[in-house]
């Protein structure tokens, strides 16, 4: 059986980020310029939009746009994500969007003592979270969950130990990403990318009753070395003594400059882009940069990153 490492200590911002303290309200820069091709006319779901909670945030207009121009018709999902849907034409298609949020420049908040809530204690609206889903199998790992962090101490410190363990278990590998693998052939595997980090932590989360929901968005390198090209990331949070706390299994370290654009169960509830037929992916940018107030003019899909 594999032992958990020994809880990680991951201190104050101040001690994570030691040039960070004084850092005021930033502006970050997220878009994307993406190109995919349809051997035909192809309904489409996206969600590439920020999530509505950033709203207030936003200080240079967030535009979904598209090249040809097609018509989106708008929806909220059930978990409040904000989605798109159209029907793309034979041939290729943009999609880009360049927007500028402001941030308060804060790394992850530290929540120690943050305690676990008994089942019957917990809002109605966080039960799903405890759930199996397509890629969290609960059910197949209950008894290995409870094997590895039953004797950890419930709340934030078992929450902890589970990014520990999943840290250290899986080795990143961007070439072995695989759309389908589930949290159980993760840990089989012991590999994988960021969501891979992310369904088997939420698995785990929710063996040992702790709700726990995907969350996929913007993060960028910021406070933090570069470490390559720029991708959408996903991390988790755990709903923990009243609110919900971001962790981050696949980084682990509290991180600046986290932009939600969905969450639900697991991958499959947030997929940014889901074609219903064949498809190519000819371009995919995405740009997650800090800027200053000169990026709030207006920008030009002509003139867009391509970081």
């Amino acid at each position: 059986m594999n032992v958990p490492p020994e809880p990680m200590r991951l201190g104050s911002a101040a001690e994570v980020f030691p040039h960070q303290q004084e850092r005021t309200l930033m502006l970050i820069r997220v878009g994307y310029d993406i190109i995919f091709e349809h051997p035909a006319p192809t309904p489409i779901i996206v969600m590439l939009y920020l999530h509505p909670s950033r709203g207030p945030s936003v200080r240079r207009g967030e535009y979904l746009l598209l090249e040809p121009q097609v018509p989106v018709s708008e929806y909220i999902d059930a978990f409040g994500n904000r989605c798109g849907r159209l029907l793309a034409p034979a041939g290729p298609i943009r999609f880009w969007n360049d927007a500028v949020v402001e941030d308060d420049g804060q790394p992850d908040h530290q929540s120690p003592a943050a305690a676990q809530h008994e089942i019957h204690d917990l809002p109605d609206t966080t039960l799903t979270f405890l759930m199996p889903s397509r890629y969290c199998e609960v059910d197949r790992m209950v008894d290995l969950a409870w094997q590895l962090f039953g004797t950890v101490p419930k709340g934030w410190a078992r929450v902890q130990a589970i990014c520990d363990f999943v840290h250290h278990h899986i080795q990143f590998d961007y070439l072995q990403a695989r759309k389908t693998r589930t949290a159980y052939e993760a840990y089989q595997e012991r590999m994988g990318v960021c969501r891979d980090y992310t369904h088997l932590a939420v698995t785990f989360c929710r063996c040992l009753n702790i709700p726990a929901r995907y969350c996929t968005g913007y993060l960028g390198d910021i406070g933090v070395p570069v470490t390559g090209p720029m991708d959408f990331s996903a991390w988790f949070e755990a709903y923990l003594d009243g609110q919900w706390h971001t962790f981050d299994p696949r980084n682990h370290v509290p991180r600046i400059g986290r932009v939600l654009m969905a969450y639900g169960h697991d991958a499959a509830d947030v997929a940014l882009l889901t074609s219903f037929g064949p498809s190519r992916l000819d371009r995919f940018n995405i740009w997650t940069d800090e800027v200053g107030e000169d990026a709030l003019l207006p920008a030009t899909s002509g003139s867009s990153s391509t970081g």
